[in-house]
């Protein structure tokens, strides 16, 4: 990768962007601190696309590891709230 002021790549943009054509990463700058990278379109996608791979094989390790088991530690229903809900369950079932 090569680094270059604005005001040179102002003066030399068409050598420049023959070079990144050929594949070569290019840096502007102003005043020593960069401000763009000059990089071919398809070289981007495939960064991008790594990226989002990346993330999604992430996901796929973290939804594995969580497979099976429970969302908390403590039950969401009492045990006497879930033998009420029973109770009005059988209830209504043999009241038909």
């Amino acid at each position: 990768m090569s680094t270059v002021s604005v005001s040179e790549a102002r003066a030399m943009l068409p050598e420049l962007l023959d070079r990144v054509l050929a594949g070569e990463e290019v840096t502007v700058t102003r005043h020593g601190h960069p401000i763009a990278v000059m990089v071919r379109p398809d070289a981007l996608r495939t960064r991008r696309a790594e990226r989002v791979i990346d993330a999604a094989a992430r996901l796929q390790r973290s939804l594995d590891a969580a497979h099976g088991r429970p969302l908390s530690d403590e039950p969401s229903l009492s045990e006497a709230r879930a033998e009420a809900l029973l109770s009005e369950a059988r209830a209504s079932r043999t009241g038909r």
